[in-house]
């Protein structure tokens, strides 16, 4: 009895390490709009006092958000001025606040 309480003890006090392993996988980062996943859309509004677009866009990926058209905050004002309604544009987004926000724009060939 003695033999296996002690067999007991040291394992619960000395446990066999466990193989070390590598973990290969990927983050969710790695399609954050940060590493330049854009997605396609058309501008269809630019409201440069509300600092809004309206946008119709494809998947958004990084937000898993599926085609639609819909308004964005946009990080910096000046992002309103590269762009007009009608231009095919890239852009990343990413909700910031609570709110949609574009966070890179840029005017599509």
């Amino acid at each position: 009895m003695r033999t296996s309480l002690w067999a007991i003890v040291l394992s619960v006090s000395f446990p066999l390490a466990a193989p070390a392993v590598e973990a290969h996988h990927e983050s969710k980062t790695a399609a954050s709009p940060a590493t330049g996943q854009m997605a396609e859309g058309e501008v269809r509004k630019v409201d440069k006092d509300a600092r809004k677009i309206t946008i119709k866009h494809g998947p958004l990926v990084s937000l898993d958000m599926p085609p639609m058209t819909m308004v964005f905050q946009v990080k910096e004002a000046a992002m309103l001025e590269q762009v007009k309604a009608g231009d095919k544009v890239k852009f990343a987004a990413e909700k910031i606040g609570g709110r949609y926000t574009v966070t890179r724009i840029q005017a599509g060939e």
